[in-house]
């Protein structure tokens, strides 16, 4: 789709009812995620039965609980973009309120035609851009809304072994891996809801920048000004750029950054004699999401970092608890949203010792 025909069609939808474009939303998903990529059915094959290793292996070893009954799910760009879509409206859902609340203000003439179209454009070049990037659901950097399954984005998957020398095979089981342990986390009854009320908190604290909402009028009525809006610092995300609560931030961040690091932690667990180059492949993830992060930033969308997969902060955090405290300890973490780690404990394992294992007998 062209920059005009994406133009036509914004216009044609800005009369759409509804707080939020969710058309708009996929057709800008699909113009930015690119085209249609085949799936190889021999490799498609050995997908599901690494899936199916996978969901035998990780409760067998962890003694996480995982939902046999998600299928495997094997995707490119585009069905990733719109399997995903609404897997995270709470993130555009906040600012829809918010932007609702101006239409008695002075910016109310404005805001009815124009909320409902860039917060529709937010969320599709959000996914859009995560669709060229991620493996799957667990390096996404934010928790999905519902399961959606065991996720393989078969194309970026072999282009990432391919990229980094490295073994397909073993990426794939990697991925499986950690498809399996992440879900396995997210499927514990407070962890999902408590994370998509960190960031859909932290979308509620931002403040609106009037000054971006004038820029965005104008280039929804010309093809060059939208190309200029979308390449302003921060792109859509200028919107929001008057201001963020820090303390929100960092707290999202942290319990995020907990689930992927003990996620990966698992994963180091369950592959033993399985994953002879997790190392390897470890160090060409950080060097991936370190790309991404910067490509994101550029791009303006809005999304949490991901330290998936990697050697990071949250990794470190729980290697250390159990050398110090044993594989009990750090599984205290899950006993609710109070046991996670504050942004400073993260970096201080002895502090969130003291105050989650003290009167555990085996925090001695």
């Amino acid at each position: 789709m062209t920059d005009r025909n994406l133009l036509d069609e914004l216009m044609r939808l800005l009369s759409r009812p509804g707080p939020v474009n969710w058309d708009l939303a996929e057709q800008l998903a699909g113009h930015v995620s690119g085209g249609p990529e085949p799936i190889d059915p021999w490799v498609a094959d050995e997908y599901l039965e690494l899936a199916r290793l996978a969901q035998l292996k990780v409760p067998a070893a962890t003694g996480l609980a995982t939902d046999p009954t998600l299928e495997p799910v094997l995707v490119g760009r585009k069905e990733w973009a719109r399997l995903h879509l609404r897997s995270f409206r709470y993130l555009v859902d906040p600012m829809a309120d918010r932007l609702d609340g101006m239409g008695s203000g002075p910016f109310g003439g404005m805001m009815k035609p124009l909320g409902p179209v860039l917060l529709g454009m937010n969320a599709g070049a959000l996914v859009g851009t995560l669709s060229t990037q991620v493996l799957g659901s667990f390096d996404a950097g934010l928790p999905v809304a519902k399961p959606v399954g065991i996720t393989f984005h078969v194309p970026n998957i072999e282009n990432f072994a391919a990229d980094h020398s490295l073994d397909p095979r073993q990426v794939r089981l990697w991925v499986a891996l950690h498809e399996s342990v992440h879900e396995g986390l997210l499927r514990q009854s407070w962890v999902r809801p408590h994370l998509i009320d960190l960031f859909g908190s932290l979308v509620n604290s931002m403040d609106l920048d009037t000054g971006a909402l004038g820029v965005w009028q104008e280039a929804l009525a010309d093809p060059a000004r939208l190309e200029e809006a979308f390449a302003q610092p921060g792109g859509m995300n200028a919107l929001f750029g008057g201001g963020v609560d820090e303390m929100r931030l960092e707290e999202a961040h942290a319990a995020m950054t907990v689930v992927e690091g003990y996620g990966a932690y698992l994963v180091e667990q369950v592959s033993t004699g399985l994953l002879p180059d997790l190392a390897t492949i470890r160090s060409a993830m950080a060097e991936q999401l370190a790309m991404r992060q910067e490509r994101s930033d550029d791009a303006g969308t809005l999304r949490a970092g991901s330290s998936a997969g990697v050697q990071g902060r949250g990794t470190e955090f729980c290697a250390e608890v159990v050398t110090r405290w044993g594989p009990e300890a750090v599984r205290r973490v899950w006993g609710g949203p109070a046991n996670l780690p504050s942004p400073q404990e993260l970096d201080d394992v002895t502090g969130w010792a003291a105050r989650v294992l003290l009167d555990d007998p085996f925090s001695g």
